[in-house]
């Protein structure tokens, strides 16, 4: 098969040269498995929705709260749930999880840039995966505040030692498991939902291609902005994710077990998932505006930090996404600050050659990193005061 217009421009045609060795396109009959899950819903966490809509107002969501810090006892839905959930999987590897974690906090903020310029903006371009997110109307109409969500997410269950039984991170995979359920039932719901040309609903290929695109883009995209990860690490990234989509309630087959698999799944993924359209668009300019309004009330500096913010990340989203997929979702195109981007990325990877040879640096590194991640959480919870239950998107969906 030939390769799909991801990996054909760009940062991916690049991975395919550097990053990846032998041959990863897929065949018919691959695709045609994959395809298979595009069917596939999540019956445990359906099953907790139902069971939600059948208990008197926001009683199910308190229920489902406290059975997070408590457990569960009574027979039903939410016990069959956790029972599932709290079995732990022989492949798990608590110090790979730790050094995984350990990993992507060195990266610090930088992190947030493949977040949302590679890893969301990338996503867009799966046009029937973009159906659920139109119908809610949350992430177009309120994409600044989802995006600080996501982000708020992400550093939960990334944070080290944050994915043990009861932890933070372990709670937040775990609650946006279930308003997928929801946003799914939702969808299911309506009468214009198109079965035929968007498959149902939040199933098990649009879980699992979110799955790489914040582990496996992750990777590349701060390798691209000059980050170095020994094989050891990168390898200990995906096992920590690998971990999440387990908890997320992906199929087991759907998880790689390591960064060949990734980048099979990727190309998969490319050739079936990501055909862009309008609602592509659509979101692209939602994400682009919530980058502008870093400088909302600012007067002319403000003017200033929105035009330098537009351009440093739709500049990312172009150089990783490619000439092709980038004018099709109408990403500004600067090519001084994608020479600059090309520029820092330089000066990155020149410091992370050092900071490999130095003792202690790389300690020191994890250090600043987590300590500015604490400090953009405090920061998020000052300005946003950001619903890290998801009980509002729970109720609108």
């Amino acid at each position: 098969m030939e390769d799909p217009e991801l990996f054909r421009e760009g940062g991916f045609r690049l991975a395919s040269r550097l990053f990846i060795e032998g041959d990863i396109r897929g065949d018919a009959r691959q695709v045609a498995r994959l395809r298979e899950f595009a069917q596939v819903e999540d019956r445990l966490a359906d099953d907790v929705v139902a069971w939600m809509a059948r208990q008197p107002r926001g009683q199910g969501h308190r229920l489902f709260e406290d059975a997070l810090k408590n457990g569960v006892e009574a027979e039903g839905p939410l016990k069959v749930f956790f029972d599932a959930v709290e079995a732990k999987p022989y492949w798990v590897d608590d110090e790979r999880l730790e050094r995984g974690a350990k990993a992507i906090t060195r990266a610090g903020l930088l992190g947030l840039f493949p977040l949302g310029d590679m890893s969301l903006m990338g996503g867009y371009l799966a046009s029937r995966a973009t159906k659920s997110l139109v119908g809610t109307g949350e992430i177009e109409y309120k994409a600044t505040r989802r995006l600080v969500e996501t982000a708020a997410w992400w550093i939960d269950v990334t944070t080290p030692g944050a994915l043990k039984h009861g932890r933070t991170g372990y709670a937040s995979a775990l609650r946006i498991r279930v308003v997928h359920a929801h946003v799914r039932a939702a969808m299911n719901r309506r009468d214009d939902w198109d079965y035929a040309a968007w498959d149902k609903p939040v199933n098990q290929v649009q879980t699992a291609g979110t799955l790489l695109l914040f582990s496996l883009v992750y990777v590349f995209g701060t390798q691209l902005l000059g980050l170095r990860y020994s094989a050891r690490e990168r390898g200990d990234i995906l096992h920590l994710w690998r971990y999440i989509g387990w908890l997320m309630g992906v199929d087991d087959e759907l998880l790689p077990s390591g960064e060949e698999d990734a980048w099979r799944l990727l190309w998969l993924l490319a050739a079936t998932e990501f055909i862009p359209d309008d609602d592509s668009k659509r979101l692209a300019k939602a994400l682009v505006e919530a980058n502008a309004a870093v400088g909302e009330g600012r007067g002319a500096v403000g003017k200033v930090l929105s035009h330098v913010s537009v351009a440093v990340h739709s500049s990312i989203s172009r150089l990783v996404l490619g000439k092709t997929n980038a004018d099709f979702l109408e990403l500004p195109n600067d090519p001084v600050a994608q020479a600059v981007i090309v520029g820092v990325a330089g000066v990155n990877f020149a410091a992370e050659t050092v900071r490999r040879f130095i003792p202690g640096a790389t300690a020191l590194q994890e250090r600043i990193g987590e300590a500015g991640r604490r400090g953009y959480v405090k920061r998020l919870e000052k300005i946003f005061s950001p619903d890290t239950t998801y009980a509002q998107h729970m109720r609108a969906a």
